[in-house]
């Protein structure tokens, strides 16, 4: 008696492939990028509060789901083009491991998801700030993301509408000097990610829009945003903070320094392709993120 082994397409065709390659297609190892809703409501001071946490950790979940929805649709209307590129082919939906209907109905299921969460906090602007950062990813991926130094910007303002969730869940106010912060360290990370993929592309395989940037360009852009993030940073520690909270904040700039100075070394190395992945990954990144962490919990909360 003869048996032939399976072959690879009823292999994705299985429940388990199915599940797997769907939990792989919403990317939630990109997760960590939503770190960022904890930004405003620690800086404010309320996370001894345990309704704004609860309310911070709603703003988490519902970012993930209106992130890997979007993952999701945008997987599914580019999947012709995908399975043409020497990479993305084994994305999940572009790989036929996940159907495009099903991609498409799981990803409307978690946009709405998201949206539905957000009133829990109590407010319905969280749930405004979430239908803002997908129509932002929305038009990115319809036209954004082909027009030089916009797709740079709509980048950054994915990152900084994650750092306004928070404060809008818990209804703290957002100071200008946060909002220069954040934006200018949103442009320094996606400059550096636009740089690291533009030296990392190999021959035929990079985005359209990566060749119309150069390597000059992305590092005057670095140069600019990491220069006067740090200028920006140090006047707010310093003009904003009395007594020994202004001590621990003024202290607190040497491993933002250090954070800001060794990505820009590691996209200089060939790395930063995906600086969710490559920041918490480097010691010296993540050193300095802890050092800052304790310098913000003294100048906040023990002051």
């Amino acid at each position: 008696m003869t048996t032939t082994a399976p072959d690879h397409a009823a292999a994705r065709e299985l429940p388990g492939s199915r599940v797997r390659g769907l939990i792989r297609a919403c990317r939630p190892r990109h997760w960590v990028k939503n770190v960022l809703v904890l930004a405003a409501p620690a800086f404010a001071g309320v996370l001894t509060d345990p309704a704004a946490v609860a309310d911070v950790l709603i703003a988490f979940v519902a970012f993930c789901l209106a992130a890997s929805g979007t993952y999701l649709v945008n997987d599914a209307r580019d999947a012709a083009a995908d399975q043409a590129h020497p990479r993305k082919r084994l994305r999940p939906v572009a790989a036929g491991q996940v159907s495009v209907r099903l991609a498409y109905v799981t990803g409307a299921g978690f946009l709405l998801a998201a949206i539905a969460l957000a009133p829990l906090t109590g407010t319905w602007y969280l749930a405004v700030v979430i239908a803002g950062y997908v129509a932002l990813t929305t038009a990115y991926s319809l036209r954004v993301k082909h027009v030089p130094v916009l797709d740079l910007v709509c980048v950054a303002g994915g990152f900084v509408l994650r750092a306004i969730a928070g404060a809008v869940a818990v209804e703290v106010s957002v100071s200008s000097w946060f909002l220069i912060v954040a934006t200018l360290v949103s442009l320094f990370v996606v400059a550096g990610k636009r740089e690291a993929e533009l030296r990392n592309a190999e021959r035929g395989d990079s985005r359209r829009t990566l060749h119309l940037y150069t390597r000059d360009f992305l590092r005057y852009v670095r140069a600019t945003t990491s220069g006067a993030v740090l200028v920006a940073y140090c006047l707010w520690a310093f003009e904003l903070h009395e007594g020994l909270s202004r001590l621990a904040f003024g202290l607190s700039i040497v491993p933002f320094t250090v954070g800001i100075l060794r990505y820009a070394m590691l996209v200089d190395a060939g790395h930063g392709e995906e600086p969710e992945l490559t920041a918490p990954s480097d010691p010296m990144i993540l050193t300095s993120g802890i050092v800052l962490a304790c310098c913000v919990v003294v100048g906040v909360y023990v002051v």
